[in-house]
């Protein structure tokens, strides 16, 4: 298989887990503090919603490199 076939395929898979997820989410940690043996750590949790329009063009994309022929 080639190198663009598989890019295609990952690029539809891909495509296809934002139109069904809507985004993702993950967890960074912003602050730490140690006052003596007590230390603090604060994690926020950040929301990363994928538009509509962005799942379809890389399905698009995927498929128009998926049946392109030179």
């Amino acid at each position: 298989m080639s190198a663009v076939k598989m890019l295609a395929i990952v690029l539809i898979v891909a495509g296809g887990l934002g139109l069904m997820y809507g985004g993702f989410s993950y967890t960074k940690e912003t602050h730490e503090t140690k006052l003596g043996p007590i230390e603090l750590s604060v994690k926020e949790t950040e929301n990363v919603n994928v538009p509509v329009w962005v799942g379809a063009a890389a399905i698009a994309a995927g498929l128009i490199l998926l049946f392109a022929r030179k």
